[in-house]
């Protein structure tokens, strides 16, 4: 039984921009297989080998592969659905599986479009994918698929089945990566020069954003023991020479007992790795004083959600924080030497010219080292895209990428989005580059800072940075020439159904456009999830219902345009599992 992995060649131009991030998918999905006795895969990265279709042919018949399988967020499913066209014509024998957030969600509208899939795996992947390989080889397949859960098919009719939901794998530490399928030489994070690595330490999130989705993904929370997780950090350093990582968590901080317990052991084992994270404002705030701790565990890089500039806004992601949170956060990262990236959210039908200045001042204010402005993007299978209503007026997947604006402003139009954003890169990474960068004390972050502003530079002269060269932008001088080429032929989105996989709390967001002094945490209490030990589990003090960390980009989403780290948004794509 032979399983050939592949990995769609689609790139926004934005976190990638800091080198190739590993694809922790393949591995997780690999380790699983190779728990249950299954060996004999292979991975082919169409990405960052950059293959076109024909090599992509060629790569997909030579490995002569009974199961082809990839994975998909939104805005690379058209190029997944294509990749395993060419697989079925390749190989009319072999199995096509398709798995990741955006198939879990819209599998009737992949095979309306794709009826050449065989199979789509839907949420958590290890456990349905072991079992659809072993109904495959002992030949139940197709006559037993309907046994399988987790799964959606095409049967005899033509008509889409989708089975019982799968449940999720309750101890994680049950699932062990096979690092080893990847070739190792290719991941570099361009900063430090060295191999990066996008592991998890916990699964899903407690918080239920109104635009993310990765809640509803996985459905719910669990996270590993610390000591386990850091065994797998030392595989990768130690066997695969990693220097860089980053938890693809979509907040590592939740459970604060296990995340202490985690540093202590890095601090311990002194492997010499240096990582990042993404997280909340009001989860710095609640760890000051452990701060210096973190950073000498090996923490260097932390991105905040801080998303909009305006309270308003604020309050309608679900954030929970205030500005005044966001500044303080800031502040203490910087005092503690950690980098600190501040991201945006911009795109919405109130945004303007002034809201975009806004972010720039105030992003000057709180002196972060870094700033992301993100295209908000609409997940079909987000909350917040039922609340957008008749406003989301692209449909064109491949354009969800968080680079290209899927909502037009009331008061601005596209271009007059898109060149505000580009203004504020401008200003504020020149400025850093001349007048902070280059005159860091700290010899480490000197080099790491430079290190991030040559990878944009390299990005904007190549034009792939925000995927410029295909938007045709110049600069502000060349406006009316922007090119978005959405594909007006792809008909409106037909949502699925929010409730058949997981419902958010009924009280979960006040009103929108409601605004209160002291935002509630985790669901209404005034405190984060500040866990505890009983009998070796951890255990919230509150029952959370708010906004996790990152842009949630992905979902699970909006991403970065700097070396920076991943939003969440982004990390759907590393969490996927085909």
């Amino acid at each position: 039984m032979r399983i050939l992995f592949v990995h769609p060649n689609y790139s926004a131009g934005a976190a990638d921009i800091a080198g190739n991030w590993s694809p922790a998918w393949v591995t997780y999905l690999a380790g699983y297989l190779k728990q249950g006795g299954y060996t004999d895969y292979h991975f082919v990265d169409g990405l960052v080998d950059n293959l076109d279709e024909e090599q992509l042919r060629v790569a997909i018949r030579d490995a002569k592969a009974d199961i082809v399988a990839t994975t998909a967020m939104t805005p690379m499913i058209y190029t997944a659905q294509r990749l395993l066209q060419i697989a079925k014509e390749e190989c009319p024998n072999a199995i096509t599986v398709l798995g990741g957030i955006h198939p879990t969600f819209m599998y009737q509208q992949v095979f309306g479009e794709a009826p050449w899939i065989d199979v789509i795996v839907r949420g958590e992947g290890e456990a349905v994918t072991l079992n659809l390989v072993r109904a495959i080889d002992e030949g139940r397949w197709p006559a037993e698929r309907e046994k399988i859960k987790g799964i959606a098919y095409l049967n005899e009719e033509q008509q889409v089945v989708a089975t019982p939901v799968e449940p999720s794998i309750k101890d994680v530490d049950s699932i062990w990566p096979d690092w080893s399928i990847l070739d190792w030489k290719k991941y570099i994070y361009i900063p430090l020069g060295v191999p990066v690595a996008t592991p998890n330490m916990a699964r899903g999130c407690p918080f239920t954003c109104s635009f993310c989705s990765q809640w509803k993904f996985w459905r719910d929370y669990r996270v590993r023991d610390p000591k386990k997780m850091v065994d797998e950090i030392e595989e990768l350093v130690k066997v695969h020479g990693v220097g860089f990582f980053i938890l693809a968590d979509e907040e590592p901080q939740i459970n604060k007992a296990k995340f202490v317990e985690f540093c202590q052991e890095l601090i311990d084992r002194d492997l010499g790795i240096h990582w990042g994270i993404n997280t909340r404002v009001t989860d710095v705030m609640r760890d000051e004083d452990l701060l210096p701790f973190y950073r000498k565990a090996g923490l260097v890089h932390v991105s905040l959600g801080t998303e909009a500039a305006a309270q308003l806004n604020l309050d309608r992601f679900v954030k929970e924080t205030t500005i005044e949170q966001n500044k303080r956060a800031v502040q203490l990262l910087q005092e503690n030497g950690i980098v600190t990236e501040a991201q945006f959210i911009v795109g919405l039908e109130n945004e303007t010219r002034e809201t975009l200045e806004e972010t720039y001042q105030m992003v000057m204010d709180w002196g972060a080292d870094m700033a992301n402005w993100s295209m908000y993007t609409p997940w079909p299978f987000s909350d917040m895209f039922t609340e957008m209503g008749d406003r989301v007026e692209v449909f064109d997947y491949s354009k969800y990428n968080f680079v290209q604006p899927i909502m037009k402003p009331d008061s601005i139009d596209r271009a007059e989005l898109l060149d505000g954003v580009m203004a504020n890169y401008r200003r504020f990474y020149m400025k850093r580059m001349l007048f902070q960068y280059p005159w860091v004390k700290d010899p480490f972050r000197r080099k790491y800072l430079i290190g991030c502003i040559k990878a944009f530079f390299k990005s904007a002269y190549e034009r792939k940075f925000y995927q410029l060269g295909k938007q045709n932008y110049w600069g502000p001088m060349f406006k009316k020439l922007i090119k978005f080429d959405y594909d007006k032929s792809k008909s409106k989105i037909v949502e699925p159904d929010h409730n058949a996989w997981k419902q958010a709390p009924a009280a979960k967001r006040p009103a929108l456009g409601t605004s209160q002094a002291v935002p509630m945490a985790c669901g209404g209490g005034n405190q984060q999830m500040d866990d505890f030990e009983i009998g070796g589990e951890a255990s919230p003090k509150c029952q959370p219902g708010g906004c996790g960390g990152g842009i949630k980009p992905a979902s699970s989403s909006a991403t970065v345009a700097m070396p920076e780290l991943q939003t969440s948004k982004q990390r759907e794509a590393v969490a996927e599992e085909a």
